[in-house]
């Protein structure tokens, strides 16, 4: 088949999705996606995950792995630091990685040391929960409540009473959060596939809050591809996006979302090391802007992991 690496013996595409997160019904999607994808180039086998370990059918020597697996044990360096014990080749960022992004608190860190701008926040965790009309005052009266590590936009809330705050800080369902001044401005995310940015792609609600049904409802929310910047602030967002790849130790591919303020000032919001993989998703978006079609995309996604395959199993060689 045309756009299939050729090799002597061709390892098979390995896809796992399903997971053991909240993010579960996420991933299902996600996986037959990629499925239905990357069979248009390569040998491909979908493994459901259920439980905290790998699939008993998964071979070191015959798969590479696409995982799309989204939240614990997915996204969190789990499932990658078993991958690894057992010799299997993956694409996506590794396990050091994966866990530093997961974790938006030590993520903003690295990124703040590194001279990225990101926002202000509040850390707490259920067992001591701020003060919510402190809170507002600290943050400027308006915030983005999120849990610490989760995806999917899970958990999210966007509150500006000290009421609703106080009623959302009462029940709050994940043990550790973070609370961001909401910006109000633009919200854009940028791919970047080893190590070189894709296009800007700015997202526009129709409800003004990029929330989980915004997210996931077909129709709730619109994309301008590329973003409409001014030259300078898509400089300065790629250079933000390629930095920050850096600084994580991040591999092979991620998308970094964005916030832009009234004054133009950008900030990252948070990178996502396992985005969505469907043909109208942001990531393929990001580099159909750059004229990378689908299936070129696809191919560059899994290229370092056919390469990590072939130095682990060096009898696979080109043909």
């Amino acid at each position: 088949m045309e756009g299939r690496p050729q090799l002597k013996s061709s390892p098979t595409i390995a896809v796992l999705y399903g997971g053991i997160s909240g993010e579960r019904e996420v991933s299902l999607g996600s996986g037959k996606a990629a499925m239905e994808a990357f069979s248009r180039l390569f040998d491909v086998e979908l493994f459901k995950v259920n439980e905290g370990r790998l699939p008993d059918s998964l071979d070191p020597e015959k798969h590479v792995v696409f995982s799309t697996l989204h939240g614990v044990f997915g996204e969190d360096g789990q499932v990658q630091r078993l991958m690894d014990s057992a010799g299997v080749a993956y694409a996506g960022c590794d396990a050091a990685s994966s866990e530093l992004t997961f974790d938006k608190v030590r993520t903003k860190r690295i990124l703040a040391d590194v001279g990225v701008t990101v926002l202000e926040q509040i850390v707490f965790d259920k067992t001591c929960i701020p003060n919510a009309e402190a809170a507002l005052r600290v943050l400027g009266g308006s915030v983005v409540l999120k849990p610490r590590c989760q995806g999917s936009s899970l958990g999210l809330s966007f509150l500006s009473d000290e009421a609703s705050l106080s009623e959302r800080l009462a029940n709050l369902e994940f043990d550790r959060w973070i609370m961001e001044p909401k910006v109000e401005g633009r919200e854009v995310t940028i791919g970047v596939l080893q190590g070189h940015p894709l296009e800007i792609v700015e997202i526009k609600p129709k409800s003004g809050e990029f929330d989980y049904n915004s997210k996931y409802t077909k129709g709730l929310t619109d994309y301008l591809v590329p973003a409409p910047l001014e030259p300078n602030l898509t400089k300065q967002i790629k250079e933000m996006a390629s930095l920050s790849y850096k600084a994580c130790g991040c591999r092979d591919f991620v998308r970094v979302d964005f916030m832009i303020d009234k004054k133009g000032r950008p900030s990252v919001l948070e990178l996502n090391t396992l985005p969505g993989l469907k043909e109208t998703s942001l990531l393929p978006m990001s580099a159909q802007a750059l004229g990378m079609d689908f299936e070129s995309l696809l191919a560059k996604l899994v290229e370092p992991a056919f390469q990590r395959f072939n130095q682990l199993y060096p009898i696979y060689q080109d043909a």
